[in-house]
Order: structure tokens, then C-alpha cells, then sequence
């Protein structure tokens, strides 16, 4: 089994941070392990204040429902009072974000965490997650729902408008 150490962790954060400042953007990032506890957190300079607490529910959203979140949309908005009562849940740390910025870190073939990122669009949160975990060589598919064996790509949310997967439709 496979863990996700301090290292790592820093290593991903510290990519993170310099792909946002490629573009111009001022973030905050999260990571947390396959449980959704914090690993590592930094804001950089000139980041909005409530970025960090986005990016760690971003980030804990990736690791405890084992999708990235932009897979996630497309069900929250098919069944948002399930989604609404997620975050209600005893056991629920953070708030369930299905967004961009938010992706599943993933190691052969392993869920070992979550990356969560703040500050920019949403294009770019997604942007600088999947270009980091690609760059450190993490797995960005991911079987679609309820779908053995169908894969989702980084950008793919697993299903087409009519809930069909899109390998199906």
C-alpha cells in the first residue's frame, strides 16, 4: 500500500505554487491523504485569504469520494440534496466541493490523496493540478461511475448529457 509522505506532498505543493506564478495567479494549495487529513497546506503571496480553506476542501473532496471533483459536477447537479447532505454527515470534515482544482492523486493505481487549488478561474485551478500531478508522473484516469473498466480522462467527467458514459454513447 502506498502512502502519501511530507515529501511528496511538498514536492506537489511546491509545483503547484510555481505553475500558478507562470501564469500570473496567486493560489493556495492543498494536499491531504487518501483519509482527507491535511498533509500540506501553503497560501502564496498575494492569495485571497479563504483560498486555503477552499483548496483543503477541494482537495479532501478528491480524496474522500476517490474522483477528481470536475468528474464529480455532473452528478451533484443531477442530485444536489444527496450532495447538500454530504457535507452534513457526522463523519464529514470539510464541505464536498465538485469543481475544478480539485483532482485525485493517484499512484499505481492507487488513490493515495487530494490536490486541492484556489485562486485562479476554475480553468486554471484545473490547469495547474492536472499539469503538476502529470509532471510528478501521477495517474490522472479514473474508472467512471458505476462503470467497471470505463475510463475518465483529466478533463472528461465520465458521462455524456444523457448519463451515458461517453464510451457508451
Amino acid at each position: 500500500m502506498s502512502t502519501l509522505t511530507l515529501d511528496a506532498a511538498d514536492e506537489i505543493v511546491d509545483a503547484a505554487l510555481k505553475r500558478a506564478q507562470s501564469l500570473g495567479k496567486a493560489v493556495s494549495v492543498a494536499v491531504v491523504d487518501a483519509g482527507g487529513f491535511v498533509v500540506s497546506v501553503r497560501r502564496s503571496d498575494g492569495a485571497r485569504p479563504l483560498t486555503p480553506d477552499i483548496a483543503r476542501a477541494k482537495a479532501y473532496t478528491a480524496a474522500v469520494m476517490q474522483r477528481p471533483g470536475k468528474m464529480l459536477k455532473k452528478w451533484q447537479e443531477s442530485q444536489p440534496v444527496f450532495f447538500a447532505q454530504l457535507s452534513q454527515l457526522p463523519g464529514a470534515a470539510l464541505p464536498i466541493m465538485a469543481t475544478e482544482g480539485s483532482v485525485t492523486i493517484k499512484r499505481d493505481g492507487e488513490i493515495i490523496g487530494g490536490l486541492g487549488i484556489a485562486g485562479g478561474t476554475a480553468d486554471e485551478d484545473q490547469q495547474v493540478a492536472d499539469d503538476v500531478l502529470e509532471s510528478l508522473g501521477y495517474e490522472l484516469e479514473f474508472a467512471a461511475w458505476g462503470v467497471a473498466g470505463t475510463q475518465a480522462g483529466p478533463t472528461d467527467n465520465g458521462t455524456s448529457d444523457s448519463g451515458t458514459t461517453d464510451k457508451e454513447a
